[in-house]
């Protein structure tokens, strides 16, 4: 990073730097000339352009140069095929060692895409495909948009990783398509796990004047420019309701699902919202100013640092999972079968269903459940059909390649057979043993358990060098983690298959070793292990639950108790306990809720709140030691680093990086916490409980030079 106290201009070291081509044509029906400005880094389609400061003033002197151009009567801005832009480059954003370096990043970009929005002549900005950040904010500053239909990767996502839109997005979005689109974009989005919107909902949203077809997207985006200029089309957008009344619902709206997701923890979503208040009122000039000042403090905290840590780890490590062998060892998949036909294994054979497209063959004990299994995927193949998700031919060539069976000797000729069957160790041993009797020597048995021993299951097997552990994480649609377990027998080519597999399902893969639990469920439980230890000592349900959500954390512990249910977690922190019941003791009012029947120890009322019912409440049992949530906090965290350190000293994962990665895909570890050990490291537990960090200095954290 070039400091700018000496006068010479920001720049970022190794910058891949997008140039600006411009190419001015005659636009069709005689409409004039255009100046077509075409953003392109030079590299293949997996390497998106990006904004450093280098391709902004490329891109400011392409507009200079469009402008000045005799006879120019419109200028659009594109990207080259399918990416317009994928915003700032967040590897440079992390080396700002000065607020004053983060102000003039933020004034750089203002000046420049400003450029668009106060020329001599109409701009278009041509949105052909993945425009993220920055990208995005480039066709936001241009007069007109046009957005090809099969465009992905649409998207405000900087208070995911804790940023605010700062090139124009915050001020430019409500005022262009009104504050609810504001804060669903902004806002909501984001925070619901980074959702992206596709070419087709940006016209519905108030964001695009029009959506063309891929095909040729730029000629069709010429003869709209033409018909524009020439007043044959009027471009004509809903009036925005600027009453205070309504803006600040909106506003109300977004303030609820930050509190809801960060609960106060992470600060970008409370200053994009800030901004998208006072947009209604203030200027151009006044909204770009106050971005500026934003962008600045935000890319000094703490909460960036970790934000920028987590992306980088689901971008990079994710797709090079440590310790993986090589992928030319892997076995081809022609056909899966599924052991269970319950709602977890039916959730499994959809997925393999859909990313393979292959057979898929399902059994259980009972041909009324492999009936229910098949119809639940059979339901699901025609909900996407109903949203448009899949053609037709596509939900027919599903179904048709989808089945049930009571017999085993269905799995034959399977490559790759999953058992997702009760997670109890001598109905797996059955299970698989079954399995060996009928299925070819090549192919790879998986099980699905979540914190059983793999080796002690494959033990009964003649080729136990054949079963991997293939965790998936609930709900399997949703969360992308998938634990990838290595027994003690686990050979490098059922490793290799099982990591191909993960792959073409589309899951990030982590490599563990075969220890209790795993990673995920292993903190989970520790940290629910610790929150019921307080609340059966005396501290009251509602404090010990609550005092984690200050980290805003997805959920409390007892609301994901709720979710997973009470005897599930029973049953996994009872495995825990008997490798480690000093650190794993069981609850005895959990014991009593299991008994009883319960769902957990909440009920909701009809505002989707929750309280402790009358039954619920006569069965837990406290003693006379109340913590404070601080003191929660403390001892719960302090539990975290214990149990991390133990698991890195164990060698269950090959590095820290792996557990976050673990925490933060399995798990929904917010990204401004960057996983759990920047965290333990910035806030001193690791040290004052472990006797060291678990990352080196500066890792997720700001330089010393800050």
């Amino acid at each position: 990073m070039t400091a700018t106290e000496t006068g010479a201009e920001l720049s970022f070291p190794d910058e891949v730097v997008s140039h600006a081509h411009v190419r001015f044509l005659e636009l069709p029906l005689n409409a004039g000339k255009a100046a077509l400005i075409t953003l392109d880094n030079g590299l293949d389609h997996n390497k998106p352009n990006t904004l450093g400061p280098a391709t902004l003033r490329g891109l400011e002197r392409a507009i200079d140069t469009a402008y000045a151009e005799p006879g120019v009567v419109a200028v659009a801005v594109t990207g080259k095929p399918f990416i317009l832009a994928a915003g700032a480059d967040l590897k440079a954003m992390a080396l700002l060692t000065k607020r004053e370096q983060g102000v003039e990043v933020a004034r750089l970009g203002h000046r420049v895409l400003g450029k668009l929005g106060d020329g001599p002549v109409p701009t278009f900005g041509l949105i052909n495909g993945m425009a993220l950040g920055g990208g995005l904010e480039v066709a936001l500053n241009c007069t007109y948009r046009s957005v090809s239909r099969a465009a992905q990767g649409l998207a405000l996502p900087e208070v995911f990783l804790g940023l605010i839109p700062g090139w124009g997005g915050a001020w430019l979005l409500p005022n262009i398509a009104g504050p609810e689109t504001a804060v669903k974009v902004i806002i909501e989005n984001p925070l619901n796990q980074n959702k992206m919107l596709s070419g087709g909902q940006l016209e519905g949203l108030g964001m695009a004047d029009v959506t063309l077809d891929a095909a040729d997207f730029i000629e069709q985006s010429l003869t709209w420019i033409a018909q524009v200029v020439r007043g044959d089309i009027s471009v004509d957008r809903p009036a925005i309701d600027r009453t205070e009344e309504v803006w600040e619902a909106a506003v109300a709206r977004g303030r609820a699902i930050a509190d809801g997701k960060v609960h106060g923890a992470a600060p970008a979503p409370y200053r994009a919202l800030e901004l998208i208040s006072a947009a209604r009122t203030s200027s151009r000039a006044e909204g770009f100013a106050a971005e500026d000042e934003a962008l600045a403090d935000l890319v000094m905290s703490e909460e960036l640092r970790a934000g920028l840590y987590a992306f980088d780890l689901v971008q990079r490590r994710a797709k090079r999972p440590a310790g993986a062998p090589d992928k030319e060892l892997a076995r081809p998949v022609t056909k899966v079968g599924v052991v269970g036909a319950g709602l977890m294994a039916s959730q499994l054979a959809l997925l393999f269903l859909r990313r393979l497209e292959v057979p898929v063959v399902m059994t259980d004990l009972d041909q009324e459940r492999v009936d229910r299994g098949v119809g639940y995927v059979h339901g699901e193949v025609d909900k996407l059909l109903s949203k448009g998700r899949i053609s037709p031919d596509q939900a027919n060539r599903y179904k048709a390649l989808v089945s049930g069976s009571t017999d085993n000797a269905v799995f034959a000729d399977a490559d790759f057979v999953i058992e997702a069957v009760f997670e109890e160790m001598e109905v797996k041993k059955q299970v698989l043993s079954e399995l060996e009797s009928v299925v070819s020597a090549e192919c790879i048995l998986a099980t699905n358990t979540s914190s059983l021993s793999v080796t002690e299951m494959s033990s009964v097997l003649k080729a136990p060098e054949r079963v991997v552990g293939f965790h998936f994480f609930n709900p399997v649609a949703v969360l992308p983690l998938l634990e990838v377990v290595r027994g003690e027998h686990t050979d490098d080519a059922t490793l290799a298959t099982a990591f191909a597999t993960a792959k073409t399902l589309k899951k990030s893969a982590v490599l563990v070793k075969d220890a209790p639990a795993f990673v995920v469920n292993r903190i989970l439980l520790r940290v629910m292990a610790e929150v019921f230890k307080a609340t059966d000592a005396g501290t009251p349900v509602q404090v010990a639950d609550n005092a984690l959500l200050r980290l805003g954390l997805p959920m409390s512990p007892f609301v994901l108790l709720q979710l997973v249910g009470p005897a599930v977690a029973l049953h996994v922190l009872e495995s825990l306990n008997a490798e480690f019941p000093e650190r794993f003791p069981l609850s005895a009012n959990l014991q009593r809720l299991v008994e009883a029947g319960k769902p957990g120890i909440w009920s909701w009322d009809e505002k989707g709140k929750p309280y402790l019912d009358e039954d619920t409440a006569a069965l837990i049992q406290q003693g006379d030691t109340a913590l404070s949530e601080e003191q929660v906090v403390d001892t719960v965290l302090s539990a975290v680093a214990e149990e991390i350190r133990l698991m890195l000293d164990e060698g269950v994962v090959a590095e820290p990086q792996d557990i976050d990665l673990c925490m933060i895909l399995g798990a929904g570890w917010p990204f401004h916490l960057g996983g759990a050990t920047p965290y333990l490291d910035r806030t001193g537990i690791a040290e004052r409980v472990t006797g060291r960090r678990f990352l080196s200095p500066g890792v997720a954290s700001l330089p010393a030079s800050a």
